[in-house]
Formats: structure tokens, C-alpha cells, sequence
């Protein structure tokens, strides 16, 4: 049967899990020292691996105490027979395992009822009970029931370590990728771990060869090519309103996705500054880049009649945020170029 990529590497051991310390480092500090305590609340966006942490904790508790097999944890969803059999079955004692857990997804989706109905639960445990809460949406988690567990934030991962996953997990696989591929499908990832070893079982699921490259990567999440952004972002920087015109008509028949092609011109836009203005961190892009983009780049952060300002990034960022709201998709696109030209 097939696994997903993201079942396959799912962590089972803390020693697996990346980019989260600051929740592995005090839950391992905990189980140490035997201070475990009986609620916790796993907070932050999709697929940073809360559950997988969740069932890691409960799993390393019941192992350090006494080794069986952890046949009292129990995973729940967030519907009203589930609380209300936990409240009636808490208190009965475990028969293999040191510790009742109770895994409890999505919590923020509890209702009213169902929350106070578990709160009582909640403020008296039993010493065998241990809850762990995860939720995408902390702020609809009542101030009562954060007050009664040890919040723990899970971060997003950065751009460059998402990368680096993706880039390690392919090597697992048998591929070789190109850091510009990977470097993709950690941005069309969005700070997920779990959406971006989506995006790279889709490319790996088409690739006709062991070597995946930037032009396989576009081709199969259908991500804008290069050349589109390259194209934008030059003629921005040539002060060309036609050419600019023209790269976006190119990319809305090409039907790609216009948020993540604004995406990436913003990206270049950023990396082309940054290179001008903060020239120690050059080094840093030659390294990260393939050479051919480094020298784009490069090539027009160093052109003195470069037309490409902070005040192009901002616009285009301005652009970013009307583009959600607009029913015509490319219209902030072109007004961004047009304000852009009266600003030159």
C-alpha cells in the first residue's frame, strides 16, 4: 500500500523532530525530572507536527515508567460524544499503562457545552490523566482552559529549513534536487511541513529522471516559470510599462496561479535589494542560489540606471494585499505597474 511522504517521515522519537526545541527541549526537561504535568495545549498553524509531538509524549511517558505498550491513549475529535465519554471514563484506572492520555484535535471546534462539560474534568484530574490539546486557533480556546495547561507555541519553519527538509527527504527517496527546486517547494509549502512534502510527492510522483530540476518543479505543481518572474522583474528594472505589461498578460494565459507569481516577484524584488543595499549578504545568495540565478540577480542590483526601488517592492506589496479582494485577478498587477511608472 502506498504511504504518503508525510506518513512515511512523520517523527516517531523526539530525536526526529525538526525545527521545534523550544517545545522538544522543556517536554524532555519534564520527563527527566519526572514534573510531567496533567494538560497541555499544542498551538500553531497546519502541519507543523502538534499531534505527532502529542502521540511522541505520550508514547516517552508510558516507556519511562513502565515499559508496555500505550494501549490507554486515546485520540479524539472534537465532537460531544467523545467529551462526554471521556468525563464518565477518566477516572477508571489505566490497566497497562502509568497514564490515561487524551489526544484532543482541533480543539478551538468544541462547543460551548462540550468545553464546559470538560473544563470540570479539566480543574480536578485524576493523577493517571494526562490531556493534550492541539489547536490551529488559540484565540478561541477559552482564557479558562489555557489558564489550566502549559501553552506550548509551535513555530513555522524558515524558508531555508523547509528546504533543506525537502531537499534531504528527496536524497531518501533517490533524487538529487536543485536548491532553486527545492527552494520552491518549500515556498509553495507556505510554512508546512506537511504541505510541502505534499508538493514534493507530486513532483516526485512525474519526474522522468533521478535529477529533479527547477523546470521539472514548475511543471509539475504548475508554478510560474522562471522566465515570467525574471521577465516582470526586469522590465521593471528597465523601466519597460509595455514589457511589464506584457510578463503579466504571458503568465494570466499561461493560467498560473497570480498570488504565487506576485509571490515570487516580490521574492526577486527582496533578493535584488538586499543585494544592493546589504552587500555582505551576497555571499549567502551565491551559496543558496544555482549561478545563473545568483548572476540575474546580481546583475541588476549592480546596474546604476536600475529603475527597481523600495518603492517597487512596496507597491507590489500593496498589490499583494488588494489582490484577494479583487474580481479581476491580474488588475492589481497592472495597477502596481502603472503607479510604478508615474513614480519613476
Amino acid at each position: 500500500m502506498h504511504q504518503s511522504l508525510y506518513r512515511k517521515y512523520r517523527p516517531h522519537a523526539f530525536k526526529d523532530v525538526a525545527g521545534q526545541d523550544q517545545v522538544v527541549a522543556p517536554l524532555l526537561a519534564q520527563i527527566e525530572g519526572k514534573t510531567v504535568g496533567h494538560a497541555y495545549l499544542f498551538a500553531g498553524s497546519r502541519g507543523l507536527g502538534k499531534t505527532s509531538i502529542a502521540r511522541i509524549f505520550s508514547h516517552a511517558n508510558s516507556a519511562r515508567r513502565i515499559q508496555t505498550s500505550t494501549k490507554s491513549m486515546r485520540h479524539l475529535t472534537t465532537a460531544w460524544n467523545d467529551i462526554r465519554a471521556l468525563t464518565e471514563n477518566v477516572y477508571t484506572l489505566p490497566f497497562a499503562s502509568p497514564y490515561k492520555v487524551y489526544i484532543l484535535d482541533e480543539a478551538h471546534m468544541l462547543s460551548k457545552g462540550a468545553w464546559n462539560a470538560f473544563l470540570k474534568t479539566l480543574e480536578e484530574p485524576p493523577a493517571h490523566a494526562l490531556f493534550i490539546l492541539a489547536t490551529t486557533e488559540l484565540e478561541k480556546v477559552p482564557e479558562t482552559v489555557q489558564s489550566r495547561c502549559q501553552v506550548f507555541q509551535f513555530k513555522k519553519p524558515s524558508r531555508a529549513g523547509l528546504a533543506t527538509l525537502v531537499a534531504d527527504i528527496a536524497k531518501k527517496e533517490g533524487y538529487a534536487m536543485e536548491p532553486a527546486a527545492a527552494d520552491l517547494v518549500s515556498l509553495l509549502g507556505d510554512g508546512s511541513y506537511r504541505d510541502a512534502l505534499s508538493v514534493l510527492e507530486k513532483v516526485l510522483a512525474s519526474a522522468s529522471s533521478k535529477k529533479i530540476t527547477l523546470e521539472d518543479t514548475e511543471q509539475a505543481t504548475g508554478a510560474p516559470k522562471h522566465a515570467l518572474v525574471h521577465g516582470l522583474v526586469t522590465a521593471l528594472s528597465e523601466g519597460n510599462q509595455e514589457a511589464a505589461h506584457a510578463a503579466v498578460q504571458q503568465a494570466t494565459k499561461a493560467d498560473v496561479s497570480l498570488p504565487m507569481f506576485l509571490t515570487l516577484v516580490l521574492e526577486r524584488m527582496r533578493l535584488i535589494l538586499l543585494a544592493r543595499h546589504a552587500p555582505e549578504m551576497r555571499k549567502d545568495m551565491k551559496e543558496s542560489l544555482e549561478s545563473e540565478d545568483y548572476a540575474e540577480i546580481e546583475a541588476i542590483a549592480s546596474n546604476k540606471d536600475s529603475k527597481l526601488t523600495h518603492h517597487t517592492l512596496r507597491t507590489f506589496l500593496d498589490a499583494a494585499s488588494r489582490m484577494r479582494f479583487s474580481p479581476i485577478p491580474s488588475l492589481p498587477l497592472e495597477l502596481a505597474i502603472l503607479e510604478v511608472s508615474l513614480i519613476v
